[in-house]
């Protein structure tokens, strides 16, 4: 779990807005939700194939754009 000491004179607002992100850093946020609850395998072979076909459309339109 990251942490965050406060500087002399810092606002908590900066503080913990820096806590947020060393925790989105360390990946805390997505770790909870994937635990949130329990994901059968078909489910999560599913959620990945999308996410692999998110990335591949993402990569060709950048081609697209730089030719």
């Amino acid at each position: 779990m990251p942490g965050v000491r406060v500087k002399d004179g810092e606002s908590f607002d900066r503080a913990l807005r820096r806590f947020k992100k060393r925790c989105e850093k360390a990946g805390v946020l997505a770790d909870l939700r994937k635990h949130q609850h329990f994901e059968k395998p078909s489910e999560r072979k599913k959620r990945k194939l999308s996410a692999a076909k998110r990335k591949v459309r993402k990569l060709r339109l950048k081609q697209q754009k730089g030719d």
